[in-house]
């Protein structure tokens, strides 16, 4: 790897990236394929919210590594499976070495399950979420240029909130606005930099 122009490195393949993807293959993966695109599915933004809020005061990696333990342990993030868990599902999950176990973030995931369900009353999660994203984007020459709030983030914790939501925090929702391609924060000189097809001018 080489440092590359405004803060990314070039890795072996020749490519652009931040430098928190450029070493662990995991992460490097996760960035080249998933981290930024669309998420546009009430299951897939269900997770997304569930581990965002499990990552608070964690390492992603740490929860990329245990997400299909994760995904064993709350029936694929489906909400209306996870929504019936009970508290003796919350031991069991206390239990499993496979996860984080904080007993918080747990009956957050079901209690935000359980919020995931009654939204489709309103329209649904993915409206109801997609609905706070911006009219721009950040373009960020280096990782010191991108936020870690945004009045939409901190509009949608709010929003969320009193939907019945936890662990929906301004910082954690601008981590899931960037991870689901709501906002993108892509560094400019990124290989990955428009690829979402949401913010389509690389330059933009």
């Amino acid at each position: 790897m080489i440092p590359g122009s405004n803060g990314t490195v070039i890795g072996d393949d020749g490519l652009a990236r931040p430098p928190w993807a450029s070493v662990d293959p995991l992460l490097r993966e996760y960035y080249d394929t998933e981290w930024g695109l669309p998420v546009r599915d009430e299951q897939g933004l269900y997770e997304r919210i569930c581990l965002e809020g499990f990552q608070a005061g964690l390492s992603w990696a740490t929860i990329l590594r245990k997400r299909p333990a994760f995904r064993a342990a709350f029936h694929d993030f489906q909400p209306d499976a996870v929504a019936e868990f009970t508290d003796d599902d919350v031991e069991r999950l206390l239990l499993d070495p496979g996860i984080v176990r904080h007993r918080l973030k747990i009956r957050a995931a079901i209690t935000n399950a359980r919020a995931t369900v009654a939204l489709r009353s309103e329209g649904g999660l993915v409206d109801f979420v997609w609905q706070f994203q911006p009219k721009e984007t950040p373009r960020p020459s280096s990782h010191a240029d991108v936020p870690t709030q945004s009045p939409e983030s901190v509009a949608l914790s709010n929003a969320l909130r009193k939907k019945g939501f936890s662990f929906v925090g301004p910082t954690t929702m601008f981590a899931l606005m960037e991870a689901v391609g709501m906002i993108d924060t892509h560094l400019v000189d990124s290989h990955r930099r428009g690829s979402s097809g949401v913010w389509p001018d690389r330059h933009a």
